[in-house]
């Protein structure tokens, strides 16, 4: 199921254009497929330091964000996703560089498969990355919210920092949590993408790829 929203998302790559490319299992297997098609775009800009290898070892260009306009689309999965299109990201740890890349996109296309698609967002712990002194602090005010706040153990993000993985949250008004914990002092951005939703949701089940816009 992963494989084939991964391919249907090629349907979505503009000729000549740079393509946003994620970070995670199903993001892997997209950029798989875009190989086929390398000759075809102008080059990538990547989330993660982890998806930038994976595309130069199929011999596609990656471009640092500074040196490119506005993306054309960005492709990407998600942990979660109501049926509105607001996700949870950052189960891989690259939800920063990916809400960074994909506010720079025109279009985002999110592949999942079909177990990710929730009524309420929240039971896939919400990653909040945060810089290393303010952790303790950052973690207190979490608790004030109604979350249960654990370090994510051993695990440093690409840009240097901590992540907060919060369990316990029922998320209503996703637009709003997202800003009331960007306005933590001390978090660099949560893996909520709400106020920035996909805007077209590729689902994988049994049947075959469901788009949801």
């Amino acid at each position: 199921m992963k494989k084939a929203v991964a391919k249907a998302a090629l349907d979505y790559i503009e000729p000549g254009t740079v393509v946003g490319v994620g970070t995670g299992s199903t993001a892997n297997h997209f950029i798989d497929f875009l190989a086929t098609m390398k000759g075809k775009i102008e080059g990538t800009v990547a989330s993660s330091v982890a998806s930038a290898e994976r595309l130069k070892k199929h011999g596609i260009q990656v471009y640092d964000l500074n040196a490119v306009g506005e993306l054309s689309v960005y492709v990407d999965g998600a942990d979660e996703s109501s049926h509105h299109l607001h996700l949870i990201k950052g189960g891989g740890g690259a939800l920063t560089r990916e809400k960074i890349v994909a506010a720079a996109s025109k279009t985002f296309v999110c592949i999942a498969d079909e177990s990710k698609l929730v009524d309420v967002l929240g039971k896939f712990p919400l990653p909040v990355e945060v810089i290393p002194m303010a952790r303790s602090y950052v973690g207190r005010e979490l608790v004030k919210l109604g979350g249960r706040p654990e370090l994510r153990d051993g695990f440093v993000t690409d840009n240097g920092n901590v992540i907060l993985d919060v369990h316990n949250l029922q998320i209503l008004n996703p637009v709003e949590l997202e800003q009331k914990l960007n306005n933590i002092v001390g978090v660099v951005t949560n893996g909520l993408f709400a106020r920035r939703p996909a805007d077209v949701l590729l689902l994988g089940t049994p049947a075959g790829v469901k788009t949801l816009k």
